[in-house]
């Protein structure tokens, strides 16, 4: 089965793919169909994925998958959240990575409340107008480190400390990563969806 993904984020993809594997769903970039960037006019994950959902359905005339994530810091009032990818640019610094990290971490200079959170919302459309998409989310409690470490993952992975292993994503082999972090809960439950409401066979049931 061939799922558009609404996002041109490698990242992304490459987590993405590896997770739905066994239920044999080929995922394509958007970019690749010529489907530009949706608007996310919304203040929560789950509205923003499923726009992002239904426009790359639109644009393809294939199911999606749409996926937003983002940090949500608890001294910053859950902040950036949706606005996570620009985090940086309202601090004058171009888009990216790297910036957002700095950016970040020069914002939490003296403060001490760490706590922080991962949240990924995927959503899935099997069209533009389906009334029931799948929604799954997978959120990870974790720490804000005073430094960058580690150099695997991508975004924010190199300052998010998980309390049970004491490293951030970034330190973290990619299998244990994918197996604990917020993406990779919100992909097991939307495979289990997936399954039992788009694949479903009797002898699933």
């Amino acid at each position: 089965m061939k799922l558009v993904l609404a996002s041109n984020n490698r990242g992304k993809l490459a987590e993405l793919q590896a997770m739905l594997a066994p239920l044999g769903v080929q995922l394509i970039p958007q970019a690749e169909l010529g489907v530009g960037e949706a608007e996310e006019p919304f203040h929560t994950f789950v509205e923003n994925a499923l726009a992002k959902a239904r426009f790359a359905s639109a644009h393809t005339g294939l199911p999606a998958l749409a996926d937003d994530a983002g940090l949500c810091v608890q001294a910053f009032g859950g902040q950036p959240g949706v606005q996570t990818a620009y985090y940086a640019t309202q601090f004058g610094y171009d888009k990216g990575d790297a910036n957002n990290v700095r950016a970040l971490l020069e914002q939490m200079q003296g403060i001490d409340d760490r706590r922080a959170a991962m949240v990924s919302t995927l959503v899935a459309v099997r069209s533009p107008q389906d009334p029931e998409p799948l929604i799954a989310v997978g959120r990870v409690a974790g720490e804000i480190a005073r430094a960058p470490r580690g150099t695997g993952g991508f975004g924010f992975d190199p300052v998010m400390v998980l309390p049970a292993f004491g490293k951030t994503f970034a330190e973290l082999p990619t299998e244990v990563k994918n197996a604990h972090s917020h993406r990779g809960r919100s992909s097991r439950q939307m495979l289990e969806l997936m399954r039992e409401h788009w694949f479903a066979g009797t002898s699933e049931r």
